[in-house]
C-alpha cells in the first residue's frame, strides 16, 4: 500500500497576504514492495490557498487558480 504525505518544500512571503506561507508538496511513497524508489511528486500547493481562493480575482498556481503565474519564481 502506497503512503501520501504533503510535506514542506520552502518558507516563503506572500504579497498577496502579506504573511508568511508554506509552499508544500504532496509525496506518494511506494509500497514496501518497491522501497527503493523515490517518492513521486504528484501536487503542489500553499499552506494558504484557501484564504487566496475565497477572492474573487485568480491568485497563482501554488492555489490553484491562476496555472501560468508563480509569484515565488
Amino acid at each position: 500500500m502506497v503512503w501520501v504525505s504533503w510535506e514542506s518544500i520552502k518558507r516563503r512571503m506572500c504579497d498577496r497576504l502579506g504573511e508568511e506561507v508554506s509552499l508544500e508538496a504532496k509525496l506518494v511513497f511506494p509500497s514496501d514492495i518497491l522501497p527503493d524508489q523515490p517518492a513521486r511528486v504528484a501536487a503542489h500547493r500553499c499552506s494558504n490557498w484557501s484564504t487566496c481562493n475565497a477572492v474573487d480575482q485568480p491568485s497563482c498556481c501554488w492555489a490553484g487558480t491562476l496555472p501560468g503565474y508563480d509569484p515565488f519564481v
